[in-house]
């Protein structure tokens, strides 16, 4: 929603809240820099504890200079309170050449409580030392002695308290910490307005559309118009925005064929009376002493039959699907003739060769209705694409073919036509309604309608590859499976 009266902002969902993905991301980058800042400061600690006392050995090592000429004499105890107070110790020893020689000492040494060797100092003991003289240290006295520039002939030996040492790294590690927090939110900051601009926004800006276009998914104005970018967001959009011109294609295709189920709907609910109609003549009709209309009546009174019984399925077909099959042995022979009878009065007479090539005693279990439909279906289309065709090349021969066998419990079905074949654009759309018709104009539902009416009874219908021309369905119908609850009751 958006705010009219400019006191408010227009959309409080972009508040960076704690849960949101932006509030997420800069404290994660906050954490991120200072577990590095941690790591950093661990060994940093340590070099500076190791460069503290080695400045003190230094000062050591330049105050025995002065006293390198004074041999066999001890220094007065002026001059050496000056020198530790110079060097900050309580003593200092001088070894060169396998001779030690006391330099400078208070008057009562305090006891040693540690010992430091910095000839050599592994990483992992600088960082315990560095760490504990951090956490126990400040009122201890220690010993720390080294090799002079290096020489391991010369070595310097010093006793000194170890507070000014904790001093010193206490200011050092909050120096540290106070400057790693500081470049923390420095680089958070840089991080956070960044990655927000460049990948938090555009996420907002699909999420914002989605949520706009399910509230008004028919609306071509919310469909997302992607950012002419090549990163993966950018393809993103552009997606989102081929996925909701479909979905709003077929939204339309929807709402179309709602409007024409009801529009088919109403005219059949007339349709249907005026066949009721029909079907009350017919029956006055049939009751003429005349061979002729004695002859066609009875088809006449079939076709008005099967008329209204396919009004009455039209009706219903918004509340359920096609009446499960009503199945029993009917001779396919005689079906097939059927269809054939009323192929022929409806093409008036057109030069089509209609074949019935099976046995005339092969049976099927089928309800006998519907399979009528799926073959008149499938004929009505042959016979039409034949039709067509016959301005093209009067020379080749028109002709419908119905062929069946059985394989076991298993009915085998051929509708064979020599038509001029099934084109691409109905092949990708095969047995689809309004799509899947081969020519222009027509609706794609016979074929529909003959795959739902197989499937229904078990079966399975395709369309069979052809050499060069023509089409060829292939339907395979098995028997209906027999279950001990009905063998029982058979029995």
């Amino acid at each position: 929603m958006t705010d009219t009266d400019g006191k408010g902002p227009k959309n409080p969902e972009r508040k960076i809240r704690s849960s949101s993905l932006s509030a997420k991301l800069l404290w994660l980058t906050i954490l991120f820099v200072m577990i590095a800042e941690v790591l950093i400061f661990v060994p940093s600690v340590a070099n500076t504890r190791l460069r503290w006392l080695e400045d003190r050995l230094r000062t050591a090592a330049a105050a025995s200079v002065v006293i390198a000429g004074i041999d066999q004499f001890d220094l007065p105890r002026p001059v050496q309170d000056e020198t530790l107070m110079a060097t900050g110790t309580k003593a200092i020893a001088l070894r060169k050449d396998g001779v030690s020689r006391m330099v400078a000492t208070a008057d009562m040494p305090p006891t040693v409580t540690h010992q430091y060797d910095l000839s050599y100092v592994s990483p992992a003991t600088a960082i315990m030392d560095a760490f504990d003289t951090i956490l126990f240290g400040g009122d201890r006295v220690i010993r720390v002695f080294g090799p002079v520039d290096g020489n391991p002939g010369t070595v310097i030996d010093l006793v000194l308290e170890d507070r000014l040492l904790r001093t010193a790294m206490l200011v050092y590690g909050r120096n540290v910490f106070f400057l790693s927090v500081l470049i923390s939110i420095i680089t958070a900051g840089l991080v956070f307005f960044t990655i927000n601009r460049i990948l938090i926004r555009p996420i907002r800006r699909m999420t914002d559309n989605m949520q706009a276009f399910s509230a008004e998914p028919e609306n071509p104005a919310r469909i997302i118009v992607p950012r002419i970018v090549g990163d993966e967001l950018g393809r993103a959009e552009g997606h989102l925005a081929a996925m909701q011109r479909r979905l709003q294609a077929t939204l339309r295709e929807q709402r179309h064929l709602a409007d024409l189920g009801l529009a088919v709907s109403k005219i059949n609910h007339d349709m249907r009376n005026i066949l009721a109609s029909a079907q009350l003549m017919s029956d006055r009709l049939a009751m003429v002493d005349d061979p002729m209309v004695k002859l066609f009546a009875p088809k006449l009174l079939r076709t008005i039959d099967r008329a209204v019984g396919y009004s009455s399925e039209v009706l219903a077909y918004g509340k359920a699907r096609e009446a499960a099959p009503r199945r029993r042995f009917i001779n396919l022979h005689a079906l097939c003739s059927e269809v054939r009878e009323l192929l022929m009065e409806e093409t008036g007479g057109a030069t089509v060769e209609f074949l019935i090539d099976m046995v005339p005693e092969l049976e099927v279990e089928a309800d006998s209705e519907q399979l009528f439909r799926v073959l008149y279906n499938l004929s009505r289309n042959a016979v039409q694409a034949l039709i067509s065709d016959l301005a093209d090349d009067q020379a080749l021969v028109r002709r419908l073919t119905i062929s069946a066998r059985r394989m076991g419990s298993v009915a085998q079905i051929h509708v064979i036509d020599t038509g001029p074949g099934m084109p691409k654009s109905a092949r990708d759309n095969l047995f689809t309604p309004f799509s899947g018709s081969a020519r222009a104009g027509g609706t794609g539902l016979g074929l529909a309608i003959a795959r739902e009416l197989v499937l229904a009874h078990g079966g399975t219908i395709r369309l069979a590859e052809t050499a060069s021309y023509g089409t060829t369905f292939c339907i395979d119908l098995p028997d209906e499976p027999v279950s001990l609850d009905r063998f029982r009751r058979g029995a």
